[in-house]
């Protein structure tokens, strides 16, 4: 009993007296209230349904429900190894994120240093505005627009923009080549308001006096932004690496299915574990193997984000994600 008396006194006299988590709550009542909404979001949308895992596990009958139907072990798994397209989404949907983690973690930031070195602020929300409008888009809408550009017959690209450089009219919606440019520009255009907005924020965080004591030293505007302004949103930046690598085996359903009219014959380029899952529910009705593929991409991105967490913290422990 002495001892823990003498720890409390000690914490006491240190400054940094723990409370219990119920102290806390009512201490901070209106935050946690605030945080209410979030957290029975992510609850019921993230956590209620990974009971539905079991399927994977199972062969699905209809007629007996998920809880009767029959247990068939890793069967599903090993139908889901075999097939001869899971090598061809797995390179797809590891390329792709690889592109778009590149140019997320480069292009959003270049943009809103640029944009924190307007003279008039104004602009500067005028330009946020401007670019965070695409993420609102859904992309069936997105899908229709690009359809409208590239529709063989009355395209705007094979009536007027081919035909100005003397080129012929092209299928786009059976070339594939052409695809993988489209899809990241796409992702890029549609996504890169929001990121730059967060980086954008993170700058404005930066104190004025590191600046302006770096400007009575002689340093001027790039040696300024490569000094203070990169350093500063370095965390943020590798935060938001580490996130998406665990993402790494997920995929937009909407950018490789609905802008690509669900084209067969764009699949070499376009076919990814989303769209093989939803392609395998929708053919087979085998909801086994599309739930034991999820499974697996939630296993894969969870060990990513660990291992990435890992070396971040090797490198720069304060950088880590915890």
């Amino acid at each position: 009993m002495s001892i823990f008396g003498k720890t409390v006194r000690k914490n006491k006299e240190a400054g940094f007296v723990r409370h219990g988590f119920l102290k806390d709550i009512n201490k901070n009542k209106e935050f946690f209230l605030l945080l209410l909404p979030g957290l029975l979001c992510i609850f019921c949308f993230n956590y209620l349904p990974m009971g539905g895992l079991v399927i994977a596990f199972k062969r699905l009958n209809y007629a007996d429900g998920v809880l009767g139907s029959p247990w068939v072990g890793l069967s599903n798994f090993k139908l889901l190894f075999r097939s001869p397209d899971l090598l061809l989404v797995t390179r797809n949907t590891i390329l792709y994120n690889l592109v778009f983690i590149a140019f997320g973690a480069t292009i959003p930031v270049a943009l809103a240093i640029m944009m924190s070195q307007l003279r008039s602020k104004k602009m500067g929300r005028v330009y946020n505005s401007v670019m965070f409008f695409p993420y609102f888009l859904s992309w069936v809408v997105v899908s229709y627009v690009v359809y409208t550009l590239l529709q063989y017959d009355y395209g705007v690209f094979n009536r007027m923009l081919l035909p100005f450089f003397g080129k012929s009219p092209v299928n786009w919606y059976n070339e594939p080549k052409y695809w993988p440019f489209f899809l990241v520009f796409l992702n890029l255009w549609k996504s890169m308001g929001y990121s730059c907005v967060m980086y954008y924020a993170a700058i404005m965080g930066i104190d004025e006096e590191l600046f302006e004591a770096a400007a009575i030293d002689g340093a001027g505007k790039f040696r300024q932004v490569m000094t203070i302004t990169v350093p500063s949103i370095t965390p943020i930046i590798i935060m938001l690496a580490i996130l998406n690598i665990g993402k790494i085996f997920h995929s937009d359903f909407g950018l490789f299915f609905q802008t690509t009219m669900d084209s067969g014959a764009l699949l070499p380029v376009t076919n990814v574990v989303d769209t093989f899952i939803f392609r395998s529910m929708r053919n087979s009705g085998d909801m086994g193997i599309s739930s034991a593929a999820s499974f697996f991409q939630s296993v894969v991105g969870f060990v990513l984000v660990l291992t990435a967490n890992r070396i971040v913290k090797r490198i720069d422990e304060s950088s880590a994600l915890m």
